[in-house]
């Protein structure tokens, strides 16, 4: 029994997070735990750093994504630029460092590189001396997730871990396991039970359209080119907390000429396992907890517009591995899902390659594993 696991995430993107509260939901539900605190490392930062760290990460994937793509590329120098990070992130980040030597935990796992760097800095120094293991949130991994003092480096993919490896980590501290999701999307559905408690109708395709990530303009244009879909589907287009987009899409589908392809919009909800186990195809940016969740319930994803960066990289391991196929344009969207749609082998295999990369129980995974750590 782990008396105190600290687990560390940082809310530069809402993906970390997620990963975090989903291992904490799995240390829960396995019981090898006394004491289970999750944290995110920009709480305990000064409110400019913060501002910074988080606000302009969300800026730039709103208003100019290329510009983040530079720098993605631009940081991505392995073992080159570490020092002049840690002493940015060292100077804003001490009461995060007093806050992790005070709670004294038996294990650290880190969802954010920003929390492994300092916690990999504390070890260093000797000021920590628990075991760390680093959860890597996309299928690729960035220079700024290295680490020279830890214990374990979880990841997605087979290739993830040859990186690391050729990068200088040893291969028995890197673990492919998947990107940790919710623990619900493990769990079976019934998909005719769940069309009837959402009001869909089972019969037809369905076809889930993620909303969130994108602005003003694509995502109505996205919504009028999948109801020009012509085989038998109907869209749920998820909004998450952005009513106004709710408001805008609701609108577009008040004007949908009769005979259009059904939709429904949805705001927020804490049922996206449900929604995902009713569809067949995800439309939407390749994150890598929503990519991992699509994954886990067997959807095709159709990738629209990813983040340059690591969305880039997510994207090419899908495309490359047969598991989504890509629209760079959006009047043809329709086109391109019927399709894949009217080529019901082509369509099999591809499902067979979301099988193949699923990792629905990674969180589980990895919480046996860090247990693991403890009693090593």
């Amino acid at each position: 029994m782990i008396n105190r696991v600290l687990l560390l995430s940082a809310s530069a993107g809402a993906g970390h997070v997620r990963a975090a509260q989903a291992l904490e939901k799995a240390f829960t539900q396995s019981g090898i735990a006394r004491e289970i605190r999750h944290v995110d490392a920009l709480e305990y930062t000064n409110k400019v750093f913060r501002k910074l760290y988080a606000q302009a990460y969300i800026e730039m994937v709103n208003s100019a994504p290329e510009v983040l793509g530079w720098l993605y590329d631009a940081l991505d120098t392995p073992w080159r630029k570490e020092r002049r990070r840690l002493l940015v992130d060292r100077l804003n980040t001490g009461p995060f460092r007093k806050m992790v030597r005070e709670y004294d935990p038996d294990v650290i796992v880190c969802t954010h590189f920003l929390p492994a760097e300092i916690v990999s800095w504390l070890k260093a120094k000797e000021k920590l001396a628990c075991p760390q293991a680093i959860v890597v949130t996309d299928f690729d991994v960035h220079a700024m997730w290295l680490c020279h003092h830890f214990e374990q480096y979880f990841v997605a993919l087979d290739e993830t871990k040859v990186h690391l490896e050729k990068l200088g980590i040893a291969q028995d501290k890197v673990s492919v396991t998947g990107i940790p999701i919710d623990p619900l999307f493990a769990e079976k559905k019934d998909r005719a039970a769940l069309c009837s408690k959402h009001g869909l109708d089972p019969a037809r395709t369905t076809i889930l359209m993620s909303a969130g990530g994108f602005g003003v303009g694509p995502v109505e244009h996205m919504l009028q080119s999948l109801v020009e879909v012509r085989h038998s589907v109907e869209i749920v287009a998820i909004c998450g907390k952005n009513e106004e987009l709710r408001a805008r899409l609701s609108k577009v589908v008040s004007k949908l000429p009769a005979g259009s392809n059904p939709v429904k919009v949805v705001g927020f909800t804490t049922e996206m396992d449900e929604f995902m186990a009713v569809a067949e195809l995800i439309v939407g940016k390749p994150g890598g907890l929503t990519t991992s969740e699509s994954l886990a319930r067997g959807l095709v994803m159709v990738i629209v517009n990813p983040i340059p960066g690591q969305e880039e990289r997510n994207s090419d391991h899908l495309l490359e591995e047969g598991a989504a196929i890509r629209c760079n344009n959006l009047p043809v969207l329709a086109h391109k899902i019927d399709r894949l749609l009217g080529d019901r082998k082509r369509f099999t295999a591809m499902k067979a390659a979301v099988a193949r990369l699923a990792h629905p129980r990674a969180a589980f995974e990895i919480v046996e594993r860090v247990a693991g750590l403890v009693k090593g």
